[in-house]
């Protein structure tokens, strides 16, 4: 082996060791604060192990972190406590103790775990299945913009589930979610101005927001919404479906979606 060969073979060993102390330092310091009992390291050490970010990926692990900062009522890592107890990963699943830990942080007034408490009681999992419960937590969670409780919400003023039925206050907060980019709400949305009992008969936006909901969506889901637009779209002209497919680009040109 030549000394030039030597060179770049040591080199490149170097370069190896220096990335790989960059990409372990941030750990590191991590792990450090959180060891001395800094909640919110604790719990974004917690995300790392669930995600195998920089360390192997450990269920239980990410548990024992996110239980230190729990404790210590960190609202989000009693969110995803809870989701653990919800789903058994790096615990025995357990939903009663999953909604304690849901409403520890939802009384803190955290959107997130509002809306996954609303989630709770609409389903009765963990607690006896009660749809004004829930719609009372779906609201608190909606009116911080949560879009999964918005369209929730909806839904339930549609159906009169848990509340009054309620067409007017259906659109308005199935709007704010389809708005938003949330594909139910969209769809819902889309129902609605093709049927025509809850707002006016418009084929033009029934056409657009479910267009919309097939492309923000996927599987079973995408697979109802394209059944839908193109239900909807043998009702209306050419000229008709031209316009809900312009709307729905303009839409989608002034929403961009995160890379």
């Amino acid at each position: 082996m030549t000394g030039r060969h030597t060179r770049h073979i040591v080199l490149a060993i170097l370069v190896l060791a220096v990335v790989s102390a960059a990409s372990c330092a941030p750990t590191d310091d991590l792990r450090a604060a959180a060891e001395q009992g800094d909640a919110v390291a604790q719990y974004n050490l917690g995300i790392k192990y669930d995600n195998g970010d920089g360390v192997p990926q450990d269920d239980a692990e990410a548990v024992r972190w996110y239980r230190l900062a729990a404790d210590q009522g960190l609202a989000d890592a009693q969110n995803n406590l809870a989701r653990s107890y919800s789903t058994g990963r790096g615990v025995p699943q357990d939903h009663a103790e999953a909604v304690r830990w849901l409403r520890l942080a939802a009384e803190q007034g955290s959107a997130v775990p509002q809306y996954n408490l609303g989630v709770k009681y609409g389903m009765g999992d963990g607690v006896p299945q009660d749809d004004a419960e829930a719609v009372r937590w779906y609201r608190l969670a909606a009116e911080q913009g949560h879009a999964l409780a918005q369209s929730k919400l909806g839904f339930n003023y549609l159906h009169g589930e848990g509340v009054p039925q309620d067409h007017a206050e259906a659109v308005r907060w199935l709007r704010l979610a389809a708005e938003q980019g949330e594909s139910s709400a969209q769809y819902n949305l889309g129902i609605s101005y093709g049927q025509g009992n809850v707002v006016q008969r418009d084929f033009v936006k029934a056409h657009m927001w479910t267009n919309l909901a097939a492309s923000q969506s996927s599987g079973e889901e995408k697979e109802r919404a394209v059944f839908l637009r193109d239900t909807i779209a043998e009702l209306m002209t050419p000229a008709q479906i031209a316009e809900a497919q312009r709307l729905a680009r303009d839409w989608e040109v002034a929403h961009p979606r995160e890379p």
